[in-house]
């Protein structure tokens, strides 16, 4: 009997070895197929030149921004009518255009000025002095264009609303009201500022 059982066990042995080999070989099948998956995905992210870290992905496409507007100009009072192709024929002596942007509104109507992109930095200077040229009947304004900063925004106070009824809770009140009949002592006089004469 024990001579049996040594028998069945080297069978379950020899039956194992074949099932592990399998096994063995499907483990080394899926760890190449992802090394070949992150060796495309390292690849197109190569050529679409993105970077891993987020921050440092920012930092570079700010910087970019800031060397694209350096050599870039305003041009304001742009006619409606005015195409691309003549804002270009017009800056076209101040050095090789790169791009000329009409912003337009969301109906798809010109907003009324331009950017004007230039390939050298010296161009920039060359295109100022076109600032109070003529193009189409319109005086141009040109000038250097100013990078956005993101999260910058420049804040605006709000003005009071005559028509809302109370002044704001901080305005500042009359501190004399003199007499109603033209005559006689100054009264020196502050309203709580819960209840105001105006509303």
């Amino acid at each position: 009997m024990d001579g049996d059982d040594v028998d069945m066990a080297a069978a379950e042995a020899n039956e194992s070895v074949p099932e592990l080999d399998d096994m063995k070989k499907r483990l080394k099948e899926m760890e190449d197929e992802a090394a070949a998956l992150l060796e495309m995905q390292a690849k197109v992210e190569k050529e679409m030149g993105s970077v891993q870290d987020p921050s440092a992905s920012a930092a570079t496409s700010q910087a970019n921004r800031e060397e694209v507007d350096s050599r870039s100009v305003f041009v304001g009072n742009v006619d409606y009518s005015c195409t691309p192709e003549e804002v270009q024929q017009h800056f076209q002596a101040c050095g090789t255009i790169n791009r000329v942007t009409i912003r337009s509104d969301k109906y798809g109507q010109p907003k009324g000025y331009a950017y004007v992109e230039f390939l050298e930095p010296e161009a920039v200077q060359e295109a100022l002095l076109l600032n109070e040229s003529e193009l189409h009947g319109r005086q141009l304004k040109v000038t250097v264009k100013r990078t956005n900063l993101p999260g910058m925004k420049q804040f605006r106070a709000r003005r009071p609303n005559p028509y809302m009824g109370f002044p704001p809770r901080g305005a500042p009140m009359p501190p004399y009201l003199f007499s109603p009949y033209g005559y006689g002592k100054v009264l020196r006089y502050r309203m709580p500022m819960r209840y105001s004469p105006y509303g």
